[in-house]
Formats: structure tokens, sequence, C-alpha cells
């Protein structure tokens, strides 16, 4: 994803407020098989509903993964998703996390061509790396906060920018 970043739209948070009623968290922890992936993207693809993040990564528990998937819809659709997905034979659970107080992370992982970095740094970026083509850093926080630092970085000239999905977990 080289070249110019296109100016994000507006990030709804997780922790609702306006815009938010349409975007549902769940966490999804699924057997580690082969197609697991696809027939979870695809019990939702066929209703129809956008993901607006994704994310996977190894459970507590040894076999077993865990998705956390944004959704772009309203309740009694976000309810039908999730019956959807307990259908599938490799889903152990599935958790609707909105409205809970949750952490939630993003990353990005950014390469801009500024040598001036003390605006990034201030807002808690780290440098990773430095060259004569760009300056790498990485930065972490709630969806908001990660707009925000992407917003900072069209001010720095990017060069190249990944992002994350969401990492959510309910707080203790």
């Amino acid at each position: 994803m080289s070249g110019a970043v296109p100016h994000p739209s507006p990030r709804p948070s997780l922790r609702g407020g306006e815009g938010d009623s349409r975007v549902r968290v769940l966490a999804v922890e699924v057997e580690d098989a082969p197609n697991t992936l696809t027939k979870v993207s695809g019990a939702i693809r066929r209703r129809g509903f956008h993901v607006r993040g994704i994310s996977v990564g190894p459970s507590r528990q040894p076999g077993r993964f865990r998705l956390t998937l944004q959704i772009d819809h309203g309740h009694a659709e976000a309810d039908q998703v999730r019956k959807q997905l307990e259908r599938l034979v490799e889903v152990v659970e599935v958790v609707d996390l909105t409205g809970d107080e949750v952490h939630s992370r993003e990353l990005v992982v950014a390469k801009v061509t500024a040598s001036e970095l003390e605006a990034l740094i201030k807002r808690g970026a780290k440098v990773i790396s430095s060259a004569a083509d760009g300056t790498t850093v990485e930065f972490s926080g709630e969806r908001d906060e990660v707009g925000e630092f992407i917003d900072e970085l069209h001010r720095h000239g990017i060069v190249d920018v990944a992002r994350s999905g969401p990492v959510v977990m309910r707080r203790a």
C-alpha cells in the first residue's frame, strides 16, 4: 500500500455515541481448522454485513483462535450474524462486546518522509527504524486515537502505512 493514503472517513468509537449504533463488536472463539476463516467470512457475507475491522490471534486454549470482528449493522441484524456463526462447527463461542466496558487497541506502523518527528513522538509513537527514504514509526491506541494519529501522519508525508484491526477485551 504505497503512495498517498486517502484521508480517513469519520471513525466511530467502540464506546458508543453518535453514529455508533450500527457498529457491533463480536469476539469469536474458533477451532484451528482448515478454512475456518473462509467459513466465518462466508457466514457474514451471506447476510450482507460490512466488516469494518477484523483481527485474529491465538486464544488461551491451544488449538483455538480468537477473532474480533467489528460489523456495521444494527442490533437485530448482529444477532442474526451471531446465530449464523454459532451454527458453524468450528465456532466454539460468540460474545457480543458492544456496549461493554472494554480495552480496545489498534496498531499502526507507518513510514514517513519527514525528519521532524517531535509531534508524532509526543503523541506516543515509537521510532522503529530510520533510513534515507524515511522513518518508520509505530503507534497503538483506541480506534479514535489511531485515527487522529493517521491524520497527524498526513502532515508528515506518509510513504506507507499499515493498520491492524481491533483487539478487544472486557475490562476486569
